[in-house]
């Protein structure tokens, strides 16, 4: 992804500011259900959405995965507790969003949004990876939004 993108949204959430720390109700110790999302600035073009939740303080090689989706109509207000789109394979193996649950400190988690030009042929069982490489050369745009977690039990 060496290219330039024409422009960068602006991800927000109700629930959190930027590097600010994630309510537990988005977490294992709470109803583990993922935060609503706002994107400004999708530039024209944009066929669908892919969203990508990424903890790198996880410990193991390459971080951990929360949430995978794509294929998401695009909108400017992404729902509490979203189930659109396709939800794709998480860090588990499992379908869908698993909330932040790091074993030790506090731990950054990355949740970037995608604009892309069209809408991708895979499957649920894709991961980050195999999304990572169905986008390439199909990005419109990317934001980012990081939020803190850190257990309290």
């Amino acid at each position: 992804m060496a290219w330039a993108l024409q422009t960068s949204l602006s991800i927000t959430s109700p629930a959190f500011t930027n590097n600010g720390n994630i309510p537990s109700k988005y977490s294992c110790e709470g109803d583990n259900t993922s935060p609503a999302l706002h994107i400004d600035a999708l530039p024209g073009g944009t066929k669908s959405l892919a969203i990508i939740v990424h903890d790198p303080d996880a410990p193991m090689a390459g971080g951990f995965t929360h949430w995978v989706a794509f294929n998401i109509d695009p909108t400017a207000d992404i729902a509490e507790n979203f189930k659109g789109g396709t939800q794709a394979s998480n860090g588990a193996k499992k379908i869908g969003y698993i909330g932040p649950c790091p074993p030790q400190g506090t731990h950054h988690y990355h949740f970037m949004i995608y604009a892309l030009d069209t809408k991708l042929s895979l499957d649920k069982n894709a991961g980050k990876a195999e999304l990572e490489k169905a986008m390439e050369g199909h990005i419109l745009s990317k934001g980012e939004l990081i939020g803190l977690y850190k257990k309290t039990k």
